[in-house]
């Protein structure tokens, strides 16, 4: 086990490397308005998991990151590419402790930023210091996230028009919006190194169980994370999200009464939340998590014992114990 500071300074200190990364390879630009909507919420920070994860998979293959550097700040730019689309379909006004893109700029201008990101994704990918039949290899492995990130995002909508969603259901929608990217994150290092099927595979596998893990936290940190997220409290169950824990929710006949009513008051939510907790909802939800974690953490078994694949084992536990 890493201990928790040391894994925090660890994911600092290669979040500042795709902090740099990002101030070369996605400089300011003209036309000067497009622009800054396009990096808004790339200089709003976050934490840089995903690119993050990707690095310390190439530590742990043995490899230089540095090859692969485009390649992670790629996948930064991607994830952003979905923030900026997501909060505009969800309304929401607050990302990372900043008002949204087209909360500052507009819907048209923050669909063109998304869509800005979403190209220049690949055309850093192009960058990396690799063969060019891996790079072929990982761009296809890359569109294809992007086509299931759509494929989620329109589940989680449908989904709010039905009255019921199982659970096997919103597994599948969470694996395409969320994890399949995680996933990518972990697998993309290892096609691009030319790593043989076998450690490919248990990485991708690695990254989709923790980002279901992560995605289910997220669920319960939009209930529990009041002043923590930097994003509107609540706002999933105002909305009527199928989260899994509504869906133990509705399971249990246990409806909280703001459920899709589209506004509630600080009372009302809080009222909610409390519900949700005494009935069993949201700790039913992260014990889920936390066997999604554990059952991603046993495909490492591929790669030899090192600090980098400690780290990685790190991330995974922190995916569901933290706190923001």
């Amino acid at each position: 086990m890493i201990e928790e500071n040391r894994l925090k300074e660890e994911i600092s200190k290669r979040s500042r490397v795709i902090d740099r990364a990002i101030s070369e390879l996605l400089p300011q630009k003209d036309p000067d308005g497009l622009y800054k909507a396009t990096r808004h919420l790339l200089k709003a920070g976050g934490k840089r998991l995903r690119p993050v994860m990707s690095l310390i998979v190439a530590e742990a293959l043995g490899k230089d990151y540095e090859k692969i550097l485009p390649a992670a700040v790629a996948i930064e730019t991607i994830h952003n590419f979905t923030l900026i689309h997501d909060d505009i379909m969800d309304r929401d006004e607050m990302r990372r402790g900043v008002k949204t893109v087209h909360v500052l700029w507009g819907e048209p201008t923050a669909i063109l930023a998304g869509d800005t990101l979403f190209a220049e994704a690949f055309y850093l990918l192009t960058l990396c210091d690799v063969e060019s039949g891996n790079l072929v290899r990982a761009s296809r492995m890359l569109a294809d996230v992007c086509v299931k990130i759509c494929e989620g995002q329109f589940l989680d909508m449908s989904f709010e028009k039905r009255e019921m969603v199982s659970e096997e259901e919103y597994i599948e929608m969470v694996t395409k919006k969320t994890s399949v990217l995680i996933a990518a994150s972990c697998a993309i290092p290892a096609v691009l190194f030319g790593e043989r099927e076998e450690i490919v595979n248990a990485l991708w596998d690695f990254g989709v169980n923790c980002g279901i893990g992560f995605q289910i936290h997220d669920d319960v940190l939009d209930l529990v994370g009041k002043d923590k997220t930097g994003k509107d409290w609540g706002s999933d169950l105002i909305e009527g999200k199928k989260t899994l824990i509504v869906i133990k929710a509705f399971r249990d006949g246990n409806i909280p009464k703001i459920f899709g009513k589209k506004r509630a008051t600080q009372e009302e939510i809080e009222e909610a939340v409390k519900m949700l907790k005494e009935k069993g909802a949201i700790d039913y939800a992260s014990l889920k998590a936390e066997e999604f974690v554990e059952k991603g953490k046993m495909r490492l078994d591929v790669l030899q014992d090192s600090e980098a694949k400690k780290l990685l084992i790190g991330i995974a536990d922190y995916l569901i114990k933290r706190e923001y």
